[in-house]
């Protein structure tokens, strides 16, 4: 499954566990839902993690996976009806079950209500649901982060983003369910409006003063794990130190790699931040 998009090193090593980060297709303007640039970004800045393997390929492979293919299957891609899983899901849900760890970036945490939903909330706990959730524009502050794989080396941090909060958990009180990242929305924020649809929604104002989880990670009674992630909008918030941190920690987890104590060590310069961007997309 090498292709075009691999970011591995070659350098004939042995190597133990594989990662398969799928992109998306371009959707937005330059510099937006960057999926391509951005996998290719994290990519690299896990290569000298040794006993791993990373591909980048397109939503196609997924059909294509056999057991023992991928260690770990990452998505970053646009999701609700244009999800990269919209004819694989009970593909993918047997993966899964069979031990592969998952996860998913940005807006392919929103699954079809009527496909995909339920196996979204089994793999890592739940998503995104329209008129429940919602996405503004807003900057989101993290000063604090509980004892976890994923937060090791992981300092305070503010990035303006489409942090997408109020996600709808099933079970709401899932005790399997970590919040990596949590923060509290302004009342502003809160208020709108939302990227799509507008809103404010009633039941968002409502909990003013709430802290809201914008990424966490699951882990099942069985060893299974999975996380999800909900920023990632704008590309050159991969060149922040500390949330490129938290999320390539995260990719080493649900690999099941062994997260450094100061976590992912990574250096991303504008130039890397400029490489292989999408041609922009009319709006």
């Amino acid at each position: 499954m090498i292709s075009q998009r691999d970011a591995t090193a070659t350098d004939g090593s042995s190597r133990s566990r594989r990662l398969l980060l799928v992109a998306g297709t371009p959707s937005h303007p330059s510099g937006e839902h960057e999926f391509g640039a951005g996998a290719l970004l994290l990519a690299a800045a896990l290569e000298h993690v040794p006993n791993l393997a990373v591909q980048v390929e397109d939503h196609h492979v997924v059909r294509d996976l056999s057991p023992g293919d991928a260690d770990a299957l990452v998505i970053y891609a646009d999701g609700g009806p244009s999800h990269p899983l919209h004819d694989a899901w009970s593909h993918v849900d047997g993966l899964v079950r069979g031990g592969m760890g998952i996860g998913f970036l940005h807006y392919a945490i929103e699954a079809p209500v009527e496909r995909g939903a339920a196996e979204l909330a089994r793999w890592i706990g739940g998503g995104y649901l329209e008129g429940v959730s919602c996405n503004p524009i807003w900057s989101a502050g993290f000063d604090s982060f509980p004892e976890h794989p994923i937060t090791r080396g992981v300092g305070s941090f503010a990035v303006e983003d489409e942090w997408y909060f109020n996600i709808s958990f099933d079970p709401p009180e899932d005790a399997r369910i970590v919040p990596i990242l949590a923060t509290v929305p302004t009342m502003e924020t809160r208020a709108g409006p939302y990227v799509w649809p507008s809103g404010p929604y009633d039941h968002i104002v409502a909990a003013n003063g709430r802290a809201e989880t914008v990424m966490w990670a699951l882990e099942d009674a069985e060893g299974r794990r999975g996380f999800g992630f909900t920023g990632g909008h704008y590309h050159a918030n991969w060149g922040e130190p500390n949330l490129r941190r938290v999320v390539l920690n995260a990719l080493l987890w649900v690999t099941g790699v062994e997260v450094p104590e100061e976590g992912v060590a990574s250096q991303v310069t504008a130039d890397d931040l400029a490489a292989n961007l999408d041609d922009p997309v009319v709006q």
